[in-house]
C-alpha cells in the first residue's frame, strides 16, 4: 500500500519472492528472557533509498535487491497464529520462542494455540498476555528448541518519510505461498502508534513491520478508513511490558499508553492543516482554537498537513505546553495549549463475529477512527 504520490513509482518494486523455515511455555520474568544483544552488522541503504521517491529503473532495482535480502534475513521467523477461533501473523523475537503479535490476534491469556511457519511446519504454543489499551499481545511456542528470530528494532528512533516493510498471512497460512511482503513509508508516529503506508488486510494482523535493517519496529493492528493508512503498534511496548505480557497479564488502561491530545479534527477537504472540528473540553477548545483556523507551525516548526500537527503532538507528553501560529481570517495568532490524555487504546467485548474463519472482535475506538483487522 503507497500514498497516491508513491504508488505509481515503486508499486513494481514489490513484486517480490519470500522464503522460508522453522521455530517454545515458561512464564519468564523480562530478566529472564535470554534476548540476544550481540552487535548485528549494519547493512548499507543503496543510494535510492536517499531519494524522496525512485527516479529510474535502476532506482528500483536497487530497492528489489535490498528488500530481497531482507526477506531472507527475517521471513523464517514470520508465522501465523490459530488461537480463540481465529487466526492472524505473529514474529519470533527469541531463539526460545516468544513471539510478539496482536492482542486481538492472543486474546485470552494461557490458551493453546497453533503457530505454523512459512514452510508448514506447525509447532504448538500457549497465548500469554493482553494489553487492551494498545492491542499488543505474546504468545509462546511451548515445545523445547531454538527457533529462528528477529531483532527488535528502537520505534522511537522513527523518522516520517522511512522505509518500511510489513510482512503477515493475508486470509491466513496458505500451503505453498511464501507470506507475502509490502514495502512503504512510515506517515506518522508516536509512543501509541505507527502509522504507514503499507497495504494490510485481513490475516495480516499481529504480523511484523520492518525497518531496513530487518528489525521489528511496529506490529500490525488496524486500519485507517482508507487501506492507504494502517495502525502498528509500536515494538517499544512490548519492551516496557514484556514482564507483564510474559506473565499471561491481561490489562487495559496502562499508562505508558496514555498520549498527547489537543482535541481537534481536520477538514478532510484542505490541502493545509485546517481544523473542521474542536472539542470544547479538550486543550484546543479551552485555548480558544475555533473551527477553520488553519495551525501553520507548531512550537516554531512548519506545519503543512494534519498528519504533520499529530506526528509532532505524538511525541508529546500530556501536560506539555505548545505554541501554535494560527491563521484566522486575515489575523495571525499565537496560541498556547496545555495538551491533554488520550487513551489510544480500543475496549474489546467478547462477542467476535465471524468472516472466512477469521475473528473479527467487536470493539469502541476511543481516540480515532481506526478499524480493527481481522
Amino acid at each position: 500500500m503507497a500514498t497516491s504520490r508513491l504508488r505509481p513509482v515503486w508499486q513494481s518494486a514489490l513484486v517480490l519472492a519470500p522464503l522460508l523455515m522453522t521455530l517454545a511455555l515458561s512464564q519468564a520474568r523480562a530478566d529472564d528472557v535470554r534476548f540476544d544483544n550481540t552487535p548485528k552488522p549494519v547493512l548499507k541503504l543503496p543510494p535510492a533509498f536517499g531519494k524522496a521517491v525512485p527516479e529510474t529503473v535502476d532506482d528500483l532495482k536497487q530497492i528489489q535487491s535490498h528488500v530481497k535480502i531482507l526477506i531472507d534475513k527475517v521471513m523464517p521467523a514470520v508465522v501465523n497464529i490459530k488461537a480463540a477461533g481465529g487466526q492472524g501473523s505473529g514474529i519470533i523475537v527469541t531463539a526460545d520462542g516468544y513471539v510478539l503479535t496482536a492482542g486481538h490476534v492472543s486474546q485470552t491469556p494461557n490458551k493453546d494455540c497453533l503457530i505454523t511457519f512459512p514452510d508448514g511446519k506447525e509447532v504448538k504454543g500457549k497465548t500469554l498476555g493482553w494489553n487492551k489499551t494498545i492491542d499488543s499481545g505474546m504468545v509462546k511456542i511451548t515445545a523445547e528448541g531454538k527457533y529462528p528470530f528477529c531483532e527488535m528494532g528502537k520505534s522511537g528512533e522513527l523518522s516520517k518519510g522511512e522505509w518500511c516493510l510489513a510482512i503477515g498471512h493475508p486470509g491466513g497460512y496458505k500451503a505453498g505461498r511464501s507470506p507475502p511482503v509490502r514495502l512503504g513509508r512510515v506517515l506518522t508516529f508516536g509512543p501509541a502508534i505507527i502509522q504507514t503506508d503499507c497495504t494490510l488486510v485481513g490475516g495480516d494482523s499481529g504480523g511484523p513491520l520492518f525497518d531496513m535493517q530487518g528489525r521489528v519496529i511496529g506490529i500490525h493492528s488496524r486500519i485507517d478508513l482508507s487501506i492507504s493508512k494502517n495502525i502498528h503498534v509500536p515494538v517499544d511496548t512490548y519492551r516496557e511490558t514484556w514482564e507483564r505480557l510474559a506473565k499471561g497479564e491481561s490489562w487495559m488502561g496502562s499508562t505508558a499508553a496514555a498520549t498527547a491530545r489537543l482535541g481537534i479534527k481536520a477538514d478532510p477537504d484542505a490541502r493545509d492543516c485546517k481544523i473542521a472540528e474542536v472539542d470544547p473540553d479538550s486543550a484546543a477548545g479551552k485555548a480558544g482554537l475555533k473551527v477553520d483556523d488553519v495551525i501553520t507551525k507548531i512550537d516554531g516548526k512548519n506545519i503543512a498537513t494534519f498528519d504533520e500537527l499529530r506526528a509532532v503532538i505524538e511525541r508529546h507528553k500530556p501536560g506539555d505546553t505548545i505554541t501554535l501560529l494560527v491563521r484566522r481570517g486575515d489575523e495571525t495568532l499565537t496560541i498556547q495549549a496545555i495538551l491533554g490524555k488520550s487513551n489510544p487504546g480500543y475496549q474489546f467485548r467478547t462477542n467476535p463475529g465471524r468472516e472466512r474463519g477469521l475473528t473479527r472482535p467487536s470493539l469502541t475506538l476511543r481516540s480515532d477512527n481506526s478499524r480493527i483487522l481481522p
